[in-house]
C-alpha cells in the first residue's frame, strides 16, 4: 500500500512540475500575440463578461483594424428585424441647422435704470409694475436733505444772476458778473445731477415748489416698467435701483453656443427663435469673442421685433441657426458611425447584398444631425441605420467556442 501511495505522489509532482514549466512560455506567447488560436481561446473564456463593450468596440474580438480581417453576413430576415438601412453615399450640398439654448432679455441699449443720485426717502410712487409710460412722465417722488440744500442755494443764485444779467456786465463789473454766473451755473448743475428736470428748475426759480428737499424722477424713455422693488417711506441709497424701464418693441435674444463649435456668424444673419408657443425671426447683431468661464459657452446676441408684446424678458428660448454648405460634401447620420477597438471611426460598407465590412473614415464638420466624412469613395453603399447591430455580428464572429 505504501508503495502505491508513493508512486501516486511522484506522478502528481511530475505533472505539476510540467504544468509550471509550461506556464511562462504560454503566457509569453499570449502577450506577444504569436498564437491566434490562444488569443481566441482567451476571448472565449471572457465571453459574456462585458457584453456592452463587445458591441460598442466590435474590434476587440475578431477585428484588429484591418478591414479585410472582419465582415458580417446578414440574411434578409436579419436585415428587416434589425431595421438596417443601406444607402448610396453621394456628395451634395447640405442644409442644416445649429441649435443653441437662449434667453429673452430687454434691449440694454434702449433700457433705462431709474435710481436716485443722492441718498433719499421715497415719498410717493406714481407707476406700478407692468405700466407703460411716456417720456417725461412722473415715476417717483423723493426727499433728500442734500437736495434741499442745493435747492436753497439755487433759489439764492438764480435771482442774483437774473439781476446781474439784466443790468449788464459793464454796469455791474466783471467780478460780480462772473461770480453771479458761476454760482448760478454750479447750483443748476448740482440739481440736474441729482435728477431734477428743466421744468423742476423753472418751478423752483418761480417759488412754485411745495417744499425744499422734494423732487420727482421722471421717465427718460417710453417703455414698460419691468421692475419696481421699493416701498413708500423706504430710504434708498444713491445708485440703488428703483425702477427698470424697457422699450419692449425690440428685445435681445442671447444664444449660448458651445465653445467647441468653430463657427462665425455674420452680422445680419437670420435665425429662428422659439419661446413657448411663439416662433419668430431674429437677426444676429453681435458675437462675443470670449468664453464664459462658468458655462464654457460664447454668447451670440440677436435682435427680435416684439411689436405685439408676445415675448417678455426672462423667458427661455430655443435658437436655430440655418446654414447651407458652399460645396457638395459627403455626410452621414451619426447612427452610421461606430468606433473600432483602436479608437478609429468607421462605417460599414456593403460589398454585396447582405455582406458588410468596416472601413475607416475621418470625421470633419458637424452639420446638424449629419457629420461630414472623408476617406470613402462617392456612391459607396453604407449602413446609415443599424450599424450597432452589424458591429455586434462582427464581434460575435470573433469568438470561437471550439478554440479552433
Amino acid at each position: 500500500m505504501n508503495k502505491i501511495l508513493i508512486a501516486m505522489l511522484i506522478a502528481g509532482l511530475t505533472t505539476t512540475s510540467i504544468a509550471y514549466a509550461q506556464e511562462p512560455s504560454a503566457k509569453h506567447d499570449h502577450d506577444n500575440h504569436k498564437s491566434d488560436s490562444e488569443h481566441r481561446h482567451d476571448d472565449h473564456k471572457s465571453e459574456g463578461k462585458h457584453d456592452h463593450d463587445e458591441y460598442k468596440s466590435y474590434g476587440e474580438h475578431g477585428y484588429d483594424g484591418h478591414e479585410e480581417a472582419a465582415s458580417a453576413s446578414l440574411n434578409a430576415e436579419q436585415l428587416t428585424l434589425a431595421g438596417i438601412q443601406v444607402e448610396a453615399l453621394n456628395a451634395k450640398p447640405v442644409d442644416y441647422q445649429l441649435y443653441a439654448p437662449g434667453e429673452i432679455l430687454s434691449n440694454g441699449y434702449t433700457s433705462y435704470r431709474v435710481s436716485p443720485r443722492v441718498a433719499s426717502v421715497v415719498l410717493k410712487r406714481h407707476v406700478a409694475l407692468g405700466d407703460h409710460v411716456k417720456q417725461g412722465q412722473p415715476l417717483v417722488t423723493l426727499f433728500s436733505e442734500k437736495v434741499a440744500q442745493a435747492q436753497a442755494i439755487y433759489r439764492t443764485a438764480w435771482p442774483e444772476w437774473n439781476r446781474v444779467r439784466q443790468l449788464g456786465r459793464k454796469t455791474v463789473g466783471d467780478k460780480r458778473y462772473i461770480n453771479a454766473k458761476t454760482d448760478f451755473e454750479a447750483a443748476q448743475a448740482t440739481l440736474q445731477a441729482y435728477g431734477l428736470s428743466s421744468s423742476d428748475l423753472r418751478s423752483l426759480a418761480s417759488q412754485k415748489t411745495l417744499s425744499l428737499g422734494e423732487y420727482t424722477l421722471r421717465a427718460e424713455i417710453d417703455g414698460a416698467v419691468l421692475a419696481d422693488d421699493f416701498e413708500q417711506g423706504q430710504r434708498i441709497e444713491a445708485g440703488a435701483l428703483l425702477i427698470v424701464l424697457a422699450d419692449e418693441k425690440q428685445l435681445w435674444v442671447e444664444a449660448h453656443l458651445s465653445s467647441n463649435v468653430s463657427l462665425t456668424l455674420e452680422t445680419g444673419m437670420l435665425a429662428e427663435v422659439v419661446a413657448g408657443d411663439v416662433r419668430v425671426k431674429a437677426t444676429v447683431t453681435q458675437e462675443a469673442h470670449t468664453i464664459d468661464p462658468i458655462t464654457r459657452t460664447r454668447t451670440v446676441r440677436l435682435l427680435v421685433d416684439n411689436l405685439e408684446h408676445r415675448l417678455h424678458p426672462g423667458q427661455f428660448a430655443e435658437v436655430f441657426f440655418r446654414f447651407r454648405t458652399e460645396k457638395p460634401v459627403l455626410a452621414v447620420p451619426e447612427t452610421a458611425l461606430m468606433r473600432s477597438a483602436d479608437g478609429d471611426w468607421t462605417v460599414f460598407v456593403e460589398d454585396h447584398s447582405g455582406e458588410f465590412q468596416p472601413v475607416e473614415v475621418e470625421l470633419n464638420r458637424s452639420l446638424g444631425q449629419l457629420r461630414e466624412i472623408s476617406g470613402i469613395a462617392p456612391n459607396t453603399r453604407i449602413v446609415t441605420k443599424g450599424a450597432f447591430f452589424v458591429a455586434s455580428q462582427i464581434a460575435k464572429g470573433g469568438f470561437d467556442p471550439h478554440n479552433h
